[in-house]
């Protein structure tokens, strides 16, 4: 296998290494009319189904037997990383059935597709390798996230089960290895979404484990509703702590979740489902939301030098809707949608609720704008799980993405209006936080009633624009490509962290316009959002018509500042940021 460092990434794919001196020869930028001739209009479609001609064939099983089981109807996710650092992006795809202890039924195992860059259909393409590479999990599979927890420059992979979770030690790029007994992570709780971060600023990976109820095949509940057979709503079972593994630097982790302020143990309550680290009180490190099931949402605020958490949910806003209500909590994300410089937290919920957008006001408060931001009504009829805030028209400002499907898989029998399957939803941002529903125009695939659960954004051809993975309940995986969003440019970044050259996890991006009329943009290195999946790590900037910006400022998670000027990056492709080195 062929190992490239940065300036080899770089040189294969035609990147560019951002330093203090101008870019060598860059590839000339594309004019607008460029750009106008060879995307489609307005009338074509935005997002087309590639899924067939990037021969991905992956497709859920949920295992389920005609009983009912709360936990086949939840799954299953899985996302993207770079596995082999040939600077495409490759897939992870999470199985679930069959049922834990189903006899006579054939384990599933979970999917690692490498990309092979761009196909003769014009696409990429991808190839299954889990035989050769290891990591195809067995376990009942729900969702992962991706990291490089050992610095040495190769991205890690941990999977949630219900059961036992696992890590999956990358090998340089040629195998999965499972380090979990080693690595000291036991969780056997229903484990959710993941996500890691560096809460604790030491230059190594922590993990975050979201875990739901506490429910067991032998513990199944028979419910009925209305005199119909029904999976169980999850005040039928007590909640589960999640929980918090501090990553000790050097391949183990300690459960540090009591001792960081961030255990629950109250049954009534933390019955999780999504998660999202971002730094919402801007202070320089991380916070985090987590979002429950028909309890109250958590927001954890980061105390800094005291490696602790105190948890504000109530007190600024996030924990229930503007009526003072709890909701479902499905999938969550986080992004400035406004403009005001502040990472504001987005929630997807059940139908007759809305999906809930909580403006980020400052000072650790959040107000529920759903409504004034127009995304109340669209959203009453469907039920939200995987949600992305992303550019998808390069215009500048984020738009959003929600896969739905229902939960009920006879729902239509209780209520006619309702469906299991049910369309995904696209809502461009006009500029200022308020949004319209696209979904008409965005493409056939929009149109489709599927059943909905992760989501993850993802520049898979490495054109510039953001395309979609959406994966669903014992259906296919979809891989969407965006075809309108290149219309106008972006400037992408990978960051690339001292500690091994691992993605620097935590950085915080602003990009400074070089007009007062144009507002900056700022953006976070995320790894696990949505709903049980993760997208890519790379920043992404729409920069409209217009392309101008003065400079870029790096905050890394440790909080060294660093200023590249506009001259020394190349818009259109990806610059190579290295920490510390100018």
């Amino acid at each position: 296998m062929r190992r490239l460092g940065a300036a080899g990434l770089a040189a294969s794919l035609g990147w560019a290494l951002a330093c203090a001196e101008p870019i060598d020869s860059p590839a000339p930028a594309k004019t607008q009319a460029d750009r106008e001739s060879s995307s489609p209009s307005d009338k074509g479609d935005w997002f087309s189904d590639v899924t067939q001609q990037a021969r991905l064939d992956f497709t859920h099983l949920h295992g389920g037997l005609g009983e009912r089981t709360m936990v086949e109807t939840m799954g299953a996710g899985g996302g993207v990383f770079d596995f082999d650092r040939d600077g495409w992006l490759d897939l992870y795809l999470v199985q679930s059935g069959p049922l834990p202890d189903t006899t006579g039924s054939t384990p599933q195992a979970n999917q690692l597709y490498r990309n092979l860059g761009p196909s003769a259909e014009g696409f990429v393409s991808f190839a299954n390798i889990t035989n050769e590479t290891g990591g195809g999990d067995t376990g009942y599979g729900m969702g992962a996230c991706f990291a490089d927890v050992d610095n040495d420059g190769f991205t890690d992979v941990y999977v949630t089960n219900f059961g036992a979770d696992r890590l999956w030690r990358n090998e340089g790029g040629d195998r999965l290895i499972d380090v979990t007994e080693s690595a000291g992570i036991d969780n056997p709780a229903w484990g959710t979404s993941c996500a890691f971060a560096d809460f604790d600023r030491d230059g190594c990976l922590d993990l975050y484990v979201v875990n739901y109820v506490d429910f067991r095949l032998e513990t199944h509940r028979r419910c009925v509703e209305d005199g119909f057979h029904v999976y169980c709503h999850p005040d039928v079972y007590q909640g589960e702590s999640d929980v918090l593994y501090r990553n000790r630097c050097d391949g183990t982790f300690d459960d540090v979740t009591t001792s960081s302020g961030v255990r629950n143990d109250d049954p009534r309550e933390s019955k999780g489902l999504g998660a999202v680290w971002s730094d919402v009180d801007d202070d320089g490190d991380v916070d985090l939301y987590v979002t429950n099931d028909s309890t109250r949402n958590f927001l954890y605020q980061n105390n800094g030098s005291s490696d602790t958490f105190r948890e504000i949910g109530v007190s600024s806003g996030t924990a229930f809707n503007d009526q003072g209500v709890t909701e479902a909590g499905m999938g969550t994300d986080a992004g400035d949608v406004d403009g005001d410089g502040r990472f504001d937290l987005f929630v997807a919920h059940l139908d007759f609720e809305t999906n809930t957008l909580y403006r980020n006001q400052g000072r650790g408060m959040f107000f529920d704008t759903t409504a004034a931001a127009g995304l109340a009504a669209p959203s009453m009829s469907r039920v939200g799980f995987g949600s992305n805030l992303f550019d998808a028209d390069h215009d500048g400002d984020l738009d959003l993405f929600v896969a739905n499907g229902h939960i009920l898989d006879n729902i239509h029998q209780q209520k006619p209006s309702l469906t299991y399957g049910q369309p995904d939803q696209l809502f461009v941002n006009a500029g200022d936080g308020k949004f319209a529903d696209r979904s008409a125009d965005a493409g056939p695939h929009f149109e489709r009633t599927l059943v909905g659960r992760g989501s993850a954004v993802a520049d898979f051809d490495n054109d510039g624009d953001l395309d979609l993975l959406i994966t669903h309940s014992n259906q296919r995986a979809i891989l969407l490509e965006n075809r309108r969003g290149s219309r106008h440019p972006a400037l992408t970044l990978h960051l690339e962290s001292r500690f091994g050259g691992r993605d620097a996890i935590g950085a915080k991006v602003t990009l400074v316009s070089s007009t007062t009329s144009t507002r900056s943009q700022v953006a976070e290195i995320r790894s696990g959002s949505s709903y049980l999946s993760q997208g890519d790590l790379r920043i992404h900037f729409g920069l409209g018509p217009a392309p101008e910006f003065d400079h870029i400022e790096i905050r890394w998670p440790e909080g060294e500042m660093q200023t590249i000027p506009e001259h020394e990056l190349a818009i259109d492709r990806v610059n190579i940021v290295s920490q510390g080195q100018r």
